[in-house]
């Protein structure tokens, strides 16, 4: 491209010079060829006036007198009847200019110059023309080069950015070129850049949350199907199925839950549900896990209170914060139900060490551990919990107490608070 501009500048600029530079010579060199000839002719003239003068006064007429007229480099011929006629200068040879005037007497004067002057002259213009040329094709180069590069090298910046698109580096450069069709191209690139990087992120982030969520579910549905493949006891396999084909519709919830946030992190299907059922189903998901360690999870709190929001999203929530505790916390890990306003609070404490003072609200931060873990399962709950108009957050840091907050809609019914095993 760079090659094109400067050549088909350099072509217009050729093409003027052409046109017009061959105009101007043939100008120039008539107007050379008439002043020379225009000079003869007023030369001749005035010889013929002072010879009639001469003539009228009787008076001698030499060649030295009349060589005073003439200029030197010219040739002149004095013819008077009845006298022999008179020469002054050399005679050029070649082509001539020449002038004849005839006086009044019958005299006749006849002045002739070398037609190499016009031609030296004609030579003299021509050059200044030619340098005139030369300077403004030089020019044009040069302008053409810097047009060129001011066009060329925005181009290839254009196409390293896009190249760097297509290969998965999406950092937009925010490197404008000051021609605005250039900058509308670059403005465009940067705007697919940053599209790409958002896409990018939430690809990860999808599959992060989704290794995460999922990881508790698919646990416990093998460790159902591994309670059912060593009993032999109907009743017992009957319910595990039943508690295995739970998870699966759990499992199932979880992924379409992913799925929906991944497509518009906004979008909720918040209904009314019996609070309740939520943490009962988590409390017996995960009580065989804490029995395994040694551990024990309780409930207690008010019952009956019906909240609005996704069942599913809440389920895995608690989920998360359960998880955090079984993992970083210790001892007995309780949730509690209590109202506070027009909000149903969930909390959900333990008796470990709880969270690290250099760490506290960034606990919700993804990436950010007290421990060796992902860091993404409570930043995740925040998320979940925020997308149905709740909020998560981490009321004390020792011992640990993490309160989910949900919209009330009524209680239905009042009971006193009492531990639930």
């Amino acid at each position: 491209m760079r090659r094109r501009l400067i050549n088909s500048t350099l072509a217009v600029v050729l093409v003027v010079i052409a046109v017009f530079g061959v105009s101007l010579v043939i100008v120039e060199s008539r107007t050379i060829s008439n002043s020379a000839q225009e000079s003869v002719d007023s030369e001749a003239l005035r010889l013929i006036s002072v010879v009639d003068s001469r003539l009228l006064g009787d008076e001698r007429i030499n060649p030295a007198l009349l060589s005073e007229q003439i200029s030197g480099k010219r040739y002149a011929r004095v013819e008077i009847p009845g006298r022999a006629p008179l020469e002054i200068g050399d005679r050029p040879s070649g082509s001539v200019i020449r002038s004849t005037a005839e006086g009044e007497q019958g005299e006749r004067v006849t002045v002739e110059e070398s037609s190499s002057s016009v031609t030296r002259e004609v030579g003299r213009t021509l050059m200044i023309i030619g340098a005139v040329a030369l300077l403004a094709i030089i020019s044009a180069v040069l302008l053409a080069v810097r047009q060129a590069n001011k066009l060329a090298s925005p181009l290839t910046d254009l196409a390293e950015t896009a190249e760097r698109l297509g290969s998965g580096d999406p950092r937009p450069r925010h490197k404008r070129y000051g021609v605005p069709e250039l900058d509308r191209v670059a403005d465009v690139l940067d705007s697919s850049a940053e599209r790409i990087a958002r896409m990018l992120t939430a690809e990860r982030r999808l599959a992060a949350d989704a290794s995460h969520q999922l990881r508790t579910p698919l646990t416990a549905l093998s460790m159902r199907i591994e309670e059912i493949s060593v009993t032999d006891d109907p009743d017992t396999v009957k319910e595990e199925a039943n508690i295995a084909l739970t998870q699966v519709e759990r499992l199932t919830d979880v992924v379409e839950r992913l799925l929906t946030n991944a497509r518009d992190p906004r979008t909720g299907s918040a209904v009314v549900f019996d609070l309740d059922e939520v943490v009962k189903q988590q409390i017996e998901e995960w009580r065989p896990a804490y029995r395994g360690e040694g551990r024990a999870i309780v409930r207690s709190g008010k019952q009956g209170l019906r909240a609005v929001g996704t069942p599913g999203a809440v389920a895995q929530v608690l989920a998360a914060l359960i998880e955090n505790s079984l993992m970083h916390g210790g001892g007995t890990v309780a949730l509690r139900t209590r109202v506070t306003g027009n909000q149903a609070v969930i909390e959900v404490t333990d008796e470990g060490p709880g969270v690290p003072p250099d760490l506290g609200a960034r606990i919700f931060e993804r990436t950010i551990s007290g421990r060796n873990s992902t860091g993404i399962g409570l930043a995740v709950a925040r998320d979940l919990a925020e997308a149905d108009g709740g909020r998560l957050e981490l009321l004390q840091q020792q011992p640990p107490v993490f309160a989910l907050f949900l919209s009330r809609v009524a209680l239905t019914r009042q009971e006193p608070e009492r531990p639930v095993r």
